[in-house]
């Protein structure tokens, strides 16, 4: 446990980011298996909107989003 006060506020505010950010991933996951399910237009649209808003957040790598957007896109072609 740390002993510097402003580490331990820095822990806190970890904590808060981390909890925030494990809740966005999950509904990020929850969008793309939406769109496994079903594949429709609409689907690949919420999943992409979904995939970009947490790459703006930082929560997933821009280059993260970008390939899995390929993947989705590629997924509603075939």
């Amino acid at each position: 446990m740390a002993n510097i006060k402003s580490q331990i506020k820095r822990n806190r505010q970890n904590e808060v980011a981390h909890e925030r950010n494990k809740s966005t991933r999950s509904a990020l996951k929850t969008q793309i298996k939406k769109f496994s399910k079903d594949s429709t237009e609409e689907g690949y649209k919420a999943a992409a909107r979904a995939l970009d808003k947490a790459a703006s957040k930082g929560v997933i790598h821009k280059n993260t989003a970008a390939r899995k957007k390929s993947r989705l896109a590629k997924k509603l072609s075939s």
